[in-house]
């Protein structure tokens, strides 16, 4: 089994999660390029590969379980482990989300991906995450997702959104439940938040940068052993639940 360190983000083909594997690359790591679209896969791994990168595609479509559990079979014949699993892939669902308005077929693509995938590709890659001395998961949350800022009066939160902002709401809860099952393991399991990014998942109208937003998962899936877990961060510190 190689000594190298090697991760996998999803949704990576592009925006923050092609920054989060540029990054992780940076420190000498082996990344695996996580994408649905074959040709923007590719495209990433190759761009990655001219700049130095260590990087491989994993054809990957976190709502689908035959396609996870292939990409798990995929690493394993690589690696035969896995240090870190960045669950970066989302979707918006688009818009109206105001709850008396949202298509429910909204609630449940965004749902489907948003959560459900990230337990998916989770549980199929614990196997691997296991046999690593230091074994990471970063779920990509965001601040929206905080019942918190939420309901505080005054607090910038974005639209009404009963899809996205609850799925991240959702996917926060589901981190705090995995690191409560896995406290007697080395398993770090948090949630970050890249703040609001110029992507395509908002018409690029983000303030950050895809490299800035992508530092809080490079932090949180490069944690020195007995690090927090279970905890919900930015790159300003802690964000409360």
């Amino acid at each position: 089994m190689s000594e190298q360190k090697t991760a996998l983000v999803s949704g990576a083909n592009k925006g923050i999660g092609y920054e989060i594997a540029a990054g992780l690359a940076a420190l000498g790591w082996s990344v695996g390029v996580g994408a649905r679209d074959a040709g923007r896969r590719d495209a990433a791994v190759a761009k990655l590969r001219a700049a130095g990168a260590d990087a491989f595609g994993v054809p990957l479509d976190v709502a689908d379980d035959a396609s996870v559990t292939a990409a798990a079979a995929l690493i394993e014949e690589r690696a035969g482990r896995l240090d870190a699993l960045v669950n970066n892939a989302a979707i918006t669902g688009g818009m109206p989300q105001e709850p008396t308005r949202v298509a429910l077929d909204t609630i449940r693509d965004v749902v489907e991906t948003n959560v459900i995938g990230v337990v998916r590709v989770t549980n199929a890659m614990l196997p691997l995450l296991r046999r690593s001395p230091s074994p990471r998961i970063v779920n990509m949350s965001s601040t929206v997702g905080s019942l918190t800022r939420q309901t505080t009066p005054g607090a910038q939160t974005g639209p009404i959104s009963a899809a996205y902002a609850a799925s991240k709401t959702f996917l926060n809860a589901v981190t705090v439940q995995y690191a409560k099952e896995l406290h007697d393991t080395n398993i770090l399991i948090n949630a970050g938040c890249p703040g609001f990014c110029a992507t395509d998942l908002n018409g690029f109208r983000g303030v950050r940068t895809p490299e800035q937003g992508a530092a809080i998962a490079v932090r949180l899936a490069t944690l020195p052993d007995g690090g927090p877990t279970g905890a919900f961060f930015d790159d300003d510190g802690p964000i409360p639940w």
